[in-house]
């Protein structure tokens, strides 16, 4: 048995107005919401069973996922009532977990798309007799992270905050294995940070804390540019997910999407399930809901449309979002990180709108 846990509490307010219902782990990413690609990974790694860690909206993940049973494995669901942070959250969920004291538990934040080899990271974490092994990737410039130094054999000798000269391109990527043990002696109720507290503390004691290198493909998907990056470089193939609902291709069209006349869709677009692109336009690198529409002649570039909103004719749209059943007129330009909340109209006419405006 392998059990893991997923945290997914978060509230996703950097890509607001999609989440203003939906949780972000339950955003559609390559046509499948986020999740769905996190718990295949898991079950293709041998993962048989999966505690959510959730917070937002906690129905909306129980009511898609059920029990886990149509995705292979056994999936369960705790509600953290109040903030715990990442240390409280894992430690909210031990009574549910069946593993011994000494066997792996893998947890995953719920806004990576990794491409890493999760197998290969329990396998090493085993092999160590770990207490706990972290994938560190290696980035082109850390100093906006927290990095994480090892000896040459790889085992982990500090957790350092951001810093402007950054010691190493080594680090933290959200994927972890704890020995079950470690997560039952997080305290129980409080709020803790494993960064900042526990990984800290385990360093102290001169616990077995292991990094397992690998630079893959990885990517936070907390903002609306990530989110849509990560969609496409699924459909395109770039990371791979047996989750696809769909080959991979320039394009990925759900049933019921319709692609009319001279209309180009590519660069790894998502066209959701009975949305229509229309004759003349352009989608280019975007996510289109289920049941929008984007208008004659319009063109839509690295943005997201909301399901069952309306871009209309001859509109750009460029590195945006649209909400929800937004309405867009004709002859409008969106650009530069804008958001139109759900249910806005905006009306025709050569109106132009930017994140700075």
């Amino acid at each position: 048995m392998l059990e893991a846990v997923l945290l997914v509490g978060g509230r996703g307010t950097r890509l607001r107005p999609l989440t203003v219902t939906t949780p972000k782990p339950m955003l559609a990413v390559a046509g499948v919401p986020f999740l769905q690609h996190q718990i295949a990974t898991l079950h293709d790694a041998g993962v048989d069973h999966v505690v959510l860690a959730t917070s937002y909206r906690p129905a909306v993940f129980q009511d898609y996922f059920g029990d886990g049973s149509a995705f292979g494995l056994r999936l369960e669901c705790v509600e953290e009532v109040e903030p715990l942070g990442t240390g409280g959250a894992i430690r909210n969920v031990a009574g549910l977990l069946d593993s011994g004291p000494d066997d792996p538990v893998v947890i995953l934040n719920g806004d990576v798309l990794s491409g890493h080899d999760l197998a290969g990271q329990v396998a090493q974490h085993r092999a160590h007799d770990a207490d706990v092994t972290l994938h560190l990737v290696e980035v082109e410039d850390a100093r906006a992270f927290g990095c994480v130094p090892t000896d040459v054999d790889g085992r982990v000798e500090a957790f350092l905050e951001k810093m402007p000269e950054p010691v190493t391109r080594w680090v933290n990527a959200g994927a972890y294995v704890f020995r079950r043990s470690v997560v039952d002696s997080i305290p129980a109720g409080l709020p803790v940070s494993v960064e900042r507290e526990t990984f800290p503390g385990l360093l102290d004691s001169g616990a077995s804390v292991w990094g397992f290198k690998q630079t893959a493909y990885w990517l936070d998907l907390g903002t609306p540019a990530a989110f849509v990056r990560g969609s496409c470089d699924l459909v395109l193939g770039a990371v791979s997910s047996s989750a696809l609902p769909g080959p991979v291709g320039p394009a990925l069209l759900l049933p019921g999407a319709s692609v009319l006349g001279s209309a180009r869709v590519h660069g790894g677009s998502v066209v959701g399930a009975g949305a229509v692109v229309a004759d003349g336009a352009v989608v280019d690198g975007s996510v289109l809901l289920d049941g929008c529409t984007v208008g004659a002649g319009a063109e839509v570039v690295a943005s997201v449309v909301g399901a069952g909103a309306r871009v209309g004719a001859r509109t750009v749209v460029r590195q945006s979002v649209i909400g929800d059943r937004a309405r867009l007129g004709s002859d409008v330009e969106l650009v530069g990180g804008a958001r139109v909340w759900p249910d806005v109209v905006v009306p025709d006419g050569g109106i132009r709108f930017s994140s700075d405006e």
